[in-house]
């Protein structure tokens, strides 16, 4: 995955907060905490892991749109950068 160092850092701050959850909803598992708590952090979770996907994949896209103006071969296909956008859905 080739992306700019600001991107790598936006993407990666992303994952460390959904790991930083999903470690709350461990603890809040072990510590027998309420149903609710718990369904609540864990759609956290899953949205921080979705928002993360989708900025790997708009920064991909955007990669593969320069090199199609620049008059080279992109990384990845519509069809492939398509599919992984609706792995997320």
């Amino acid at each position: 995955m080739h992306v700019s160092e600001e991107e790598s850092k936006k993407i990666l701050q992303r994952l460390r907060r959904a790991r930083g959850q999903l470690d709350g909803v461990i603890s809040m598992i072990e510590n027998d905490r309420e149903c609710r708590d718990i369904v609540t952090q864990l759609a956290a979770v899953s949205s921080a892991l979705d928002r993360a996907g989708i900025k790997i994949i708009s920064t991909n896209m955007r990669s593969c749109m320069d090199a199609v103006a620049a008059g080279e071969e992109p990384a990845m296909s519509e069809q492939e950068l398509e599919k992984l956008f609706l792995s997320l859905a």
